[in-house]
């Protein structure tokens, strides 16, 4: 995991709850985009999410990762039309989430309480093996495994508004100096 990724929300580990899985044999491919539909729900509603991707009741919507992937109705909830169900990531991350909860518990937290405050999936190093082929040819035949981290944090009250917007023209040492 890079050291990187979310320093920030991890300053004191006692006020959030933290789960993470390295080298993990699920697709990274499908694996992000799980991790972009469920960032930001709360937990108990991730969870829900999760299931129901693992039953075929929810669709998994695919943005980005999105080639030869097929249409389906499901996906228009979420304003697209390609989804797919990935039971084995879901299932790796609803373990995730699990995980994280019990930290969060452990550390004192109301889980009832939580969001998903940052999911983080990385690519791990290919896995390499080898297929054969016809002619006597021998092909790679790679896995894409995932480093994923996921952050569980309270559920923040609403963010006061800023006392001046600052035009495009102004510089922020001029509105320090104002203020």
């Amino acid at each position: 995991m890079a050291p990187y990724a979310n320093r920030e929300l991890l300053k004191d580990r006692k006020a959030v709850g933290v789960s993470q899985g390295s080298y993990l044999r699920v697709h990274f491919k499908n694996t992000r985009e799980t991790a972009a539909a469920i960032t930001g729900l709360e937990l108990s509603k991730a969870i829900t999410y999760l299931e129901d991707v693992q039953a075929h009741k929810q669709v998994v919507p695919y943005r980005r990762h999105n080639g030869a992937v097929g249409r389906t109705a499901q996906a228009k909830a979420f304003g697209v039309v390609q989804g797919r169900w990935p039971v084995k990531s879901a299932k790796f991350l609803l373990g995730l989430l699990k995980n994280a909860q019990s930290n969060a518990e452990v550390n004192g937290l109301d889980v009832n309480e939580l969001e998903v405050k940052n999911i983080i999936v990385q690519q791990a190093p290919k896995t390499r093996r080898r297929t054969y082929r016809a002619h006597g040819r021998i092909n790679a035949y790679q896995g894409h495994p995932c480093h994923i981290q996921l952050v569980l944090s309270p559920l923040q009250a609403s963010v006061p508004a800023a006392g001046v917007p600052a035009s495009k023209g102004e510089k922020k040492e001029e509105l320090a100096i104002e203020a």
